[in-house]
């Protein structure tokens, strides 16, 4: 007779928790977040793409494009040594893991945050964190990609 009125008591207290918790948590809006994530994400592609036009001026096309990334490297690193790009991406949210700036943010961040334990040990190890793990995968998935892109043709 107690066990059943200790688990009615507890999906009661669990109930109540849960009510709680609704009533606490702030309310997302999905559709202002995704605006936001779209413009500023597409904001900092548009930079991209007007410092590649303007390289384009003085460099052939493929140089161009190598030199606006690099650009683009150096701003996301040094609004994230600023600490601007974190204040972007709260507004942000996804916008801002744009692969060449996003990356840069979190090498950079890593980079910041172990500078304590010194320059080899601190900052190079772990530095490459969490860059490894997505050169990895963006290597490996290019591997079967392209393998998989290469035997179609053989075949058709």
């Amino acid at each position: 007779m107690t066990s059943k009125t200790n688990i009615n008591e507890f999906k009661s207290n669990d109930s109540k928790i849960k009510q709680i918790i609704d009533k606490s948590s702030p309310k997302r809006n999905i559709f202002k977040n995704a605006i936001f994530s779209f413009l500023i994400g597409g904001l900092i592609c548009l930079l991209a793409q007007i410092i590649t036009e303007i390289l384009k001026n003085w460099f052939d096309k493929d140089l161009a494009g190598n030199i606006s990334v690099t650009i683009m490297v150096f701003i996301g690193s040094l609004l994230t040594g600023f600490g601007l790009y974190d204040k972007i991406g709260q507004i942000a949210g996804a916008g801002t893991i744009i692969p060449i700036t996003g990356f840069s943010n979190s090498m950079t961040s890593s980079a910041l945050e172990s500078k304590s334990e010194g320059l080899i040990l601190g900052i190079v190890t772990n530095m490459f964190k969490l860059a490894g793990s997505v050169i990895v995968v963006g290597v490996v998935s290019a591997f079967f990609i392209g393998s998989i892109i290469y035997l179609s043709s053989l075949i058709f």
